[in-house]
């Protein structure tokens, strides 16, 4: 029986030997072993290709995440052809295939192996191309792209068109509105386009003037494919604001204009220009103004009215203003924009270059710019469809970096950056709308925050800023490390009706800027001195801030308003508004100077330097003049250097009637040149600043509103350059101050007499003697006020909170209404009493939240709810519990409007209405 068995076993075992019981070995009928394979990857699928095997019925396809790990079958009926698409793969993702052929003999042995890597998702609108597809399929995206956007100057369509590193031949891109275009490779060397990038006006007729909203960075062109009016051998980038170039090397000559069918050139009108190398030579022809930093190109040709240089290699010579140059040898201080890239594995990585100072041409010209590498592991990628400002917020607050995809991102929230170091990078014009007038974007007073490529659009509610870095008294010092910003971009109206008083205040210190367009609309939707309304484009309160490449346009007061020590702005573009409806509507300094200049340095500020400024006016509605474009104050340590005023146009009688600072002539006409054109080549300070105190404050008088308030009004000051606040005094004490001439004292005790006096302030620290003393008495408490019933009342509130409005009604102390966020002016709260009721005074008492009082309110009352009218009463908090006391009132609705500016959320614990 053992012999009889061991043979059995013998005769198995030759049998396994000839035929192996496991895959991937081949039968002796089989197969031969497939070859010839070939991965390709979408987002999350690879196609899996090889070369059909004889007498092969089908295959098997096997893979594995590392090229030595275990390789598992994935089809699970065998494929009938020698393709395959594996789908449901996760995305930016490497894959190893091996694949066997079968036939009724047995299956081969698996062949050699194969990867792909998926595509990073990154949104619908994101398009990778890489040399594996053809130029037919590539160049069809790209004109489907631009036939979009060719005209969509306000369209809500966003693009990024990405370059994986490789050659691509015979295309010819062209870039429209939000429309970003960008190789994938670490260097600009990795991306070569042999054919064409441009962008042109033909949609203008070669008016470039509105070429907004467009990037390209990262990649080399070759330009080979030529028009009839553009050589081959030149690229076209006819462009106006917003629409930066980035490391880019033209191996070729560059026109930054179009010419219109009969050969003429059209207008451009500002551009920027960075890191960037052009073999040949640049032409601007009627390129208006530019700004370049850190190129390189054989020779620039001509110039018009500013155009500034700042560390490029080879700039132009010529002297101002003979010729519009503003040559800066080296750039200061400088942290290269951060960009997406793919590394020598095929994974996605944000580069963020090093801190670098006093550098001159492009960063990769003998090496990789020097920086390091951020997985997009590390990154919340945000979609529009389906991000919102919560799930941001908790990104943020878990470490995470940001990737905005392109398209348009309604907020109901600020998106906070509060961790150091953070990236915040859009891609395709991201933009972002804050729906309920909010803050955007605001970056906590940190180290090293980078924020790049997004575009802020003012929502319907009137935003306080749209963009904030580093709160109110932010005092770090972050020169090792600053906040630095890249092609921000900002527009109030021109999409949609719209307003914010402030587009961008900077709070911290040593925050470093590069490329600006803030931009208040002067066409497009909502497009009207009171319907796109803002007061300033740019607030620097931080010092040594330094910014490359400002443009900032068409606000309603200062442009940009500088009240930091130790700025620096390297070329600045202005347009001041067209929309002027009168000289009465826009006078500065307490109605004694004709308008707002353009740019505004504090009286305060003791250094601040600048070079290439431009002001222009086109005083479309009024017979408008403007004192001066700029204003500085008048000390040693500020400099001004080459600075153009230009009259575009305008109604008859309107001017900028100086350049700087009472010096320079008027332009007021298109002839002669020298009543279009003005400039000033150096100011340098030479007093000591503002010494004039304001007058005293005349006619102070006090009259008791109730047992705890006072109310004081009195004449205004005037001052050599302006009053800014007024300081109240009662029994010799500081209590309070306001920018009006008005003050509520309340808090006061009852059946007591004060005494008041009040003096005025100027932005350079100077005080005014004290107004006359005004004496008044609070009247004994109880008297006849008699709280209302509030059974029934309701309350609604803007902005709304996890603190309901129905707690300021609610008769407990332990709860209470809030805002959520801090206080800023035109936060509200309506009490609806249902019936129509006599009252005179109101109580808002926010005691167990003591610093959450109103910094400033006004009281409005309404019998419909709509039409509320003039404010009843107005003054400015200093206490817990406020009591306001006005005329008697018949109303149903009341109405409190918060007018102040602080940190601390508005909270009210309970309101109480009196008759």
């Amino acid at each position: 029986m053992f012999k009889r068995m061991s043979s059995i076993f013998s005769a198995v075992a030759v049998v396994v030997s000839l035929f192996p019981l496991h895959a991937g070995v081949s039968y002796a009928a089989g197969p031969t072993t497939p070859t010839g394979l070939a991965v390709t990857c979408t987002t999350n699928l690879c196609n899996v290709n090889v070369t059909a095997v004889a007498g092969a019925t089908g295959y098997n396809v096997y893979r594995s995440s590392s090229s030595g790990g275990v390789f598992s079958k994935v089809n699970t009926t065998l494929n009938p052809s020698s393709s395959y698409t594996d789908v449901g793969l996760t995305a930016s993702t490497t894959f190893y295939y091996k694949v066997s052929a079968v036939n009724t003999g047995g299956e081969s042995a698996l062949s050699s192996a194969a990867s792909g890597t998926t595509q990073l998702n990154l949104g619908p609108n994101v398009y990778i191309v890489d040399p594996s597809m053809s130029t037919a399929s590539i160049q069809s995206t790209a004109d489907t792209i631009f036939a979009s956007q060719e005209t969509n100057q306000f369209g809500n369509q966003r693009y990024a068109l990405l370059f994986k590193p490789g050659t691509y031949n015979n295309l010819n891109i062209k870039v429209g509105f939000y429309t970003h275009v960008a190789g994938l490779g670490q260097n600009p060397g990795d991306v070569n386009i042999n054919g064409g990038v441009n962008a042109n006006a033909k949609w203008m007729n070669a008016n470039a003037t509105l070429n907004f909203w467009r990037s390209i960075e990262n990649f080399t062109v070759t330009p080979s494919i030529g028009s009839a009016q553009i050589p081959s051998g030149a690229m076209q980038w006819a462009v106006s604001q917003a629409a930066p170039m980035r490391r880019v090397h033209v191996k070729g000559s560059m026109y930054l204009f179009d010419f219109d069918p009969s050969w003429n050139a059209g207008w451009g009108s500002g551009g920027y220009m960075a890191d960037s190398q052009v073999d040949s030579f640049i032409l601007p022809a009627s390129q208006q103004q530019w700004f370049n930093r850190n190129n390189q190109y054989s020779e620039w040709k001509n110039g018009v009215w500013n155009m500034v240089f700042v560390g490029d290699a080879t700039p132009p010579a010529g002297t101002f203003p003979t010729k519009p140059y503003t040559v800066v040898d080296q750039t200061p201080v400088m942290r290269e924009k951060p960009y997406l890239y793919i590394d020598n594995t095929g994974q996605y990585n944000v580069f963020v270059p090093d801190l670098q100072t006093n550098t001159k041409g492009v960063s990769w010209a003998s090496a990789p710019t020097p920086g390091q590498a951020i997985s997009l592991n590390q990154f919340y990628i945000a979609d529009p469809a389906t991000s919102n400002a919560a799930s941001i917020n908790a990104a943020l607050s878990q470490g995470k970096n940001l990737l905005f995809t392109p398209g348009i991102y309604h907020l109901n929230d600020t998106i906070r950056v509060t961790n150091p170091n953070t990236v915040v990078l859009g891609l395709g014009f991201a933009t972002l709308v804050p729906d309920n007038g909010q803050v955007a974007l605001s970056i906590a007073d940190v180290d090293g925050v980078k924020v790049a490529g997004l575009l802020f659009e003012a929502g319907s509610v009137n935003s306080p800023s749209l963009m904030e870095v580093g709160p109110t008294g932010s005092s770090q010092d972050h020169s090792a490390n600053p906040t630095s910003l890249y092609d921000l971009f900002f527009g109030i109206g021109g999409f949609a009706p719209g307003s914010a008083d402030v587009a961008l205040k900077i709070n911290s210190n040593h925050v470093i800027g590069d490329d600006f367009w803030i931009w208040r609309a002067d066409h497009g939707a909502g497009a009207g001195w009171t319907t796109n309304a803002s007061k300033n484009g740019l607030i620097v309160n931080g010092n040594n801030v330094t910014m490359y490449g400002l443009f900032n346009e068409h606000h309603e007061q200062y442009q940009t308003l500088w009240n930091g020590n130790g700025g620096r702005v390297y070329f600045y573009q202005s347009e001041i508004p067209y929309d002027v409806p009168s000289q009465s509507a826009w006078m500065s300094k307490n109605g004694t100077v004709n308008g707002y200049a353009s740019y505004k340095v504090a009286d305060s500020v003791t250094s601040h330097e600048a070079w290439g400024l431009g002001v222009y006016s086109f005083f479309r509605d009024a017979a408008a003049k403007l004192e001066s474009g700029i204003e500085v104050p008048n000390v040693p340590g500020v400099k001004i250097h080459h600075m153009t005023s230009v009259w575009l146009s305008g109604m008859a009688g309107s001017e900028i009637t100086h350049v700087i600072n009472n010096l320079g002539g008027n332009v007021y006409a298109n002839s002669p040149t020298a009543a279009m054109v003005q400039t000033v080549a150096e100011f340098q300070g030479t007093g000591l600043g503002d010494t004039l105190a304001p007058t005293a404050p005349s006619n102070l008088a006090a009259t008791a509103a109730s047992s705890s308030q006072i109310n004081l009004s009195w004449g205004a000051s005037t001052d050599n350059v302006g009053v800014t606040s007024y300081d109240i005094y009662r029994n010799g004490a500081k209590v309070g101050s306001s920018v009006t001439t008005s003050y509520a004292d309340s808090g006061l005790t009852p059946a007591t007499s004060y005494s008041y006096t009040v003096k005025a302030n100027d932005a350079a620290g100077n005080s005014s003697a004290a107004s006359n003393t005004a004496n008044a008495t609070t009247p004994s408490a109880g008297g006849t006020q008699t709280p209302l019933d509030r059974s029934g009342w309701t309350a609604t509130s803007n902005p709304t909170s996890g603190d309901v409005p129905a707690n300021l009604l609610d008769g407990s102390m332990s709860t209470r209404w809030s805002t959520g966020t801090a206080m800023a002016p035109g936060q509200y709260f309506i009490v609806d009493m249902k019936s129509t009721k006599n009252f005179n005074q109101i109580v808002m008492d926010s005691t167990g939240s003591n610093n959450d009082y109103a910094r400033g309110y006004e009281v409005y009352v309404s019998n419909d709810g709509t039409n509320w009218g003039s404010a009843v009463a107005s003054g400015t908090g200093s206490t817990a519990k406020i009591t306001v006391t006005f005329a008697a009132q018949s109303a149903r609705y009341l109405k409190v409007v918060q007018t102040g500016t602080v940190s601390n959320w508005w909270s009210v614990r309970e309101l109480n209405v009196y008759n």
